[in-house]
């Protein structure tokens, strides 16, 4: 008797910089979602799959939750929010330095969900004892008493191959819902603007990095080489400006970094041009977030 083919929604939540992403991209195996130190780097849902032939894992990666402050930020916590309806297993991630209490209304969505939910506490590379992690792993029991809890770091892969195991023992019997050749439901260019997007946050401070949309207008693949052409929208001219730098030197920079791991991504050479434009409080105007894809 052959055993039924497993598939499922696997759907990763929490508040912004627990650490997310880095998990997603552990248990995926590969680099999907952009990782930077900054709050609210991950502004889509961004699915990355895993395939055997026994199963398919269709991870989520969502924003963290946040309080929005403008229309942008209201996207990004109905993406968060959506994750919670079409669950097959949630994976709520948290960390060992913050406050249980935070965010405490979406945490209530999530102590009723009827879905498995495995809480994963990360970063306990951070903890000095057994002791403070013990006092750790009580005070979220407490919050989620249905949910099983993972002590992980995620950045040392600890513990992360055991979440894996109890992922697939929960995933119901399916058939697969993408080809078994897929990574993720994102088309190639939206890789090349996180990629993008992602410099931007390194190398840029303050609000400037938030106030960025990347849009890539030209993609043509050859056989060894990728032709790309994007536009990187910000709202106001001095934050053309500062993004272009004194005779281009900054944006040279950012180009050079984002062509190098377009390249690793996609194992090709790469030819890339990019251009700024102003784009006056784009995060506030509905017709800009649907056409940037935040609002269907």
């Amino acid at each position: 008797m052959t055993t039924p083919h497993k598939a499922g929604f696997v759907n990763i939540v929490g508040n912004p910089n627990v650490g997310k992403s880095t998990l997603m991209n552990d248990l995926v195996g590969e680099r999907l979602s952009i990782i930077t130190a900054k709050a609210q780097t991950t502004r889509h849902r961004i699915m990355g799959i895993v395939n055997t032939p026994e199963y398919q894992i269709v991870f989520s990666d969502t924003p963290g939750v946040l309080s929005p402050k403008y229309k942008l930020q209201q996207s990004m916590l109905d993406f968060s929010e959506g994750a919670l309806t079409d669950a097959d297993v949630l994976l709520y991630v948290t960390d060992v330095v913050e406050d249980p209490t935070k965010n405490a209304e979406f945490l209530a969505k999530v102590a009723r969900e009827t879905a498995p939910v495995l809480l994963v506490i990360n970063k306990i590379d951070l903890v000095k004892n057994q002791a403070d992690l013990e006092a750790i792993v009580d005070r979220w029991r407490a919050l989620l008493p249905n949910a099983e809890i993972f002590p992980t770091s995620a950045l040392e892969h600890f513990n992360v191959s055991n979440i894996m195991s109890r992922i697939v023992e929960l995933l119901p019997d399916s058939p697969p819902y993408f080809g078994k050749d897929a990574l993720t439901d994102k088309p190639a260019r939206f890789f090349v603007t996180e990629i993008i997007r992602e410099k931007i946050l390194l190398n840029y401070d303050k609000e400037v990095p938030y106030s960025v949309e990347v849009i890539v207008e030209k993609f043509e693949e050859k056989d060894n080489a990728i032709h790309i052409m994007a536009v990187i929208y910000v709202e106001r001219d001095s934050q053309k400006g500062i993004i272009i730098g004194r005779q281009g030197s900054r944006l040279k920079k950012v180009g050079t970094e984002a062509r190098r791991d377009i390249e690793t991504f996609f194992g090709k050479r790469v030819f890339l041009e990019m251009f700024v434009k102003v784009e006056p409080n784009w995060r506030n105007r509905d017709n800009k977030l649907r056409a940037f894809g935040y609002i269907e």
